[in-house]
């Protein structure tokens, strides 16, 4: 798995606020979009999303990176 796939299929996730939705917008199953983004956060040592009631929210830190 390489850098530049999960920080795709970061931003995907982040564009479409769903593990789900970026799955199938980038043809993958949700679980290896699950995994890149779980390496990403485990590569940079920091949360990227945080849990709400509904969906999935970029963390700060993030959201000043976009």
């Amino acid at each position: 798995m390489d850098r530049l796939s999960q920080t795709e299929t970061f931003v995907a996730v982040a564009e479409a606020e769903s593990f789900t939705i970026a799955a199938e917008r980038l043809g993958l199953s949700r679980a290896v979009v699950s995994k890149h983004v779980q390496a990403l956060e485990d590569r940079l040592e920091r949360l990227q999303f945080s849990f709400d009631h509904i969906r999935r929210r970029r963390s700060s830190f993030h959201i000043r990176l976009a």
